[in-house]
């Protein structure tokens, strides 16, 4: 699969190793081990671009590999020694790539809370569209994400109910993302829930 359009095959999920195919997989070392006992059972959907509203340029995949380089644009220096990643990440043209296996705890939500429950990276999926939290989302991302989130549910018992948060839900105050401009109706593959204690 290139990087110029979305994916034409359907998805599989290997449940073993936590990999989806036909999907890019560009390892992030930021991950670890879930918490024993623990298993996905939430998505968290985010946005980002770097440098914001710019797209298609690699360095988004450059930060969730820590090769970001501070001088490649002012707005890199505040934040290239940051250890990230999230679990997938659609492009605006709907390509999907995953930097963490979706059986490891990628470091995505930060401090967080869902329903009473601190740590939400232990126990959820991290979902980035390319984007900004003020800009629309492209058709092409919305068909990518509910087809991923399909057949994780169908593949993944824990996450068969696909409740689905905002970043901006768990860590409100904190983060914005995905935004207003996100349509919770065209992502119909999730079902939004609140995130209230």
């Amino acid at each position: 699969m290139t990087e110029a359009a979305e994916f034409t095959e359907p998805l599989t999920v290997d449940a073993a190793t936590g990999l989806v195919a036909p999907c890019r997989q560009v390892p992030s070392p930021n991950c670890d081990e879930r918490p024993l006992g623990v298993e996905p059972e939430l998505f968290v959907i985010h946005c980002i671009s770097l440098p914001p509203g710019e797209y298609s340029n690699g360095y988004v995949a450059a930060l969730f590999t820590n090769g970001l380089d501070p001088t490649a644009h002012p707005y890199f220096e505040s934040i290239a020694d940051l250890t990230v990643s999230a679990h997938f990440f659609i492009a605006r043209t709907g390509v999907l790539t995953q930097f963490v296996p979706v059986t490891q705890r990628a470091w995505h939500a930060g401090q967080s809370q869902y329903c009473g429950r601190t740590a939400c990276n232990d126990f959820s999926v991290g979902i980035e569209l390319e984007g900004t939290d003020s800009s629309p989302f492209a058709a092409a991302q919305y068909r990518s994400l509910n087809a991923l989130v399909s057949v994780l549910r169908d593949a993944i018992p824990s996450l068969a109910a696909g409740n689905a948060v905002g970043h901006s839900d768990i860590a409100p105050g904190r983060k914005s993302d995905p935004g207003s401009e996100f349509n919770w109706s065209d992502a119909r593959a999730l079902h939004r829930v609140s995130a209230s204690p």
